[in-house]
């Protein structure tokens, strides 16, 4: 290679690695708060991985496509990161079909697919699989249940398991081959984490459906079990924001329960990695601390309406930044901290003693 070819290309790296630190800031509060913790290599990797999922996203939540052109768009870009089509091709067929309801951000992610591919096509061979699996499952997942998606919701709590797994638990697998490969002593703890990063996942992901019951709603979605609230006395099909009923109330605390234990198991998984690792803790820390405080809103709020009305303040976020950070290698001292935030939150509903967590590829 000639230097100048070899100038053009570092040049061309080097504005590939900037939009990918700026377009994080853009699309994502939480996760550009957090991937910095990480070492350089895994930063870029973990960045790009997130980006990955935020362009299958953003196809998903469109609201002015079609299901078949979810769908198509959706293999097409699982064709991308396996490096079977252009991402120019892609980005050039979806960027115009985008709406003014997808975020300028998110838009402009689309339209600079070709350079996060090109940084995610200079990964090693384990990290590229990983990233590549992830988002094939994702992918498939997000197109089957955007079919069946409705404002009655889920049938039962399985359901909400597998949802859960394709749109997150997946992720937290994606994680650990990506830990497991920066760490050899990490590896050696791969069989006890992968099952735990999967509750990693399902954790954030209920405390965010819980959350954002109202705007899914809104959106002609309910991703909540329908046999949990039965159970309770309450018709989800008959859910209306403003018009609170103590049996959903119900609902929503068992629920509560069973995503309190899946951030346990995440617990779990982050007290398994070296205390040395202390990027890799803060950035399980901080997500994990993050979801525990929005789960301690919504159960003292039980009648909000908007998600809005639960989300954590700037000062709590500082305060679970701090207090990882004091105390990240410190086991006695996390466990404790994870009790003192749980307490008053609804208790683990006794079923979850027999893991319900579905795996494999879809």
């Amino acid at each position: 290679m000639s230097e100048l070819n070899a100038a053009v290309l570092s040049e061309q790296v080097s504005a590939d690695e900037r939009y990918q630190h700026d377009i994080l800031q853009g699309v994502s509060r939480t996760f550009a708060l957090t991937i910095p913790q990480l070492g350089p290599q895994l930063r870029a990797v973990v960045g790009n991985a997130y980006l990955l999922c935020r362009i299958v996203d953003t196809v998903e939540d469109e609201a002015t496509l079609k299901l078949a052109d979810k769908k198509h768009f959706s293999e097409q870009f699982v064709a991308v990161v396996a490096g079977e089509i252009p991402a120019v091709e892609f980005a050039r067929e979806l960027y115009p079909l985008l709406s003014a309801q997808t975020l300028d951000e998110e838009r402009d992610l689309v339209r600079h697919t070709d350079a996060v591919l090109r940084i995610t096509h200079a990964f090693n061979d384990v990290q590229q699989a990983a990233l590549q699996r992830c988002i094939r499952i994702m992918a498939e997942g997000m197109a089957y249940y955007q079919e069946s998606a409705s404002i009655e919701g889920l049938a039962r709590l399985p359901d909400l398991d597998r949802y859960c797994y394709h749109v997150a638990g997946v992720v937290g697998e994606m994680l650990t081959e990506l830990f497991c490969d920066s760490s050899t002593e990490i590896s050696l703890q791969r069989e006890k984490l992968m099952p735990l990063s999967v509750s990693f996942g399902q954790g954030l992901q209920m405390t965010n459906i819980l959350k954002d019951v109202w705007e899914d709603h809104r959106r002609g979605a309910c991703w909540l079990p329908r046999e949990v609230f039965a159970r309770h006395g309450f018709d989800l099909s008959k859910l209306q924001p403003g018009q609170h009923h103590e049996s959903f109330g119900v609902g929503m605390r068992e629920l509560i329960g069973v995503a309190r234990y899946h951030l346990e198991r995440a617990l779990e998984y982050t007290l398994l990695l070296p205390r040395e690792e202390t990027g890799i803790r803060k950035f399980c820390l901080w997500a994990l601390g993050m979801a525990l405080l929005t789960l301690r809103k919504i159960n003292g709020r039980l009648d909000f309406s908007a998600g809005v009305e639960v989300k954590i303040s700037r000062r709590s976020v500082k305060a679970t930044v701090l207090a990882s950070n004091l105390l990240v290698k410190r086991d006695a001292g996390l466990q404790w901290a994870f009790a003192a935030l749980s307490r008053g939150l609804p208790p683990v509903p006794a079923y979850l003693t027999q893991e319900l967590q579905p795996r494999g590829d879809a």
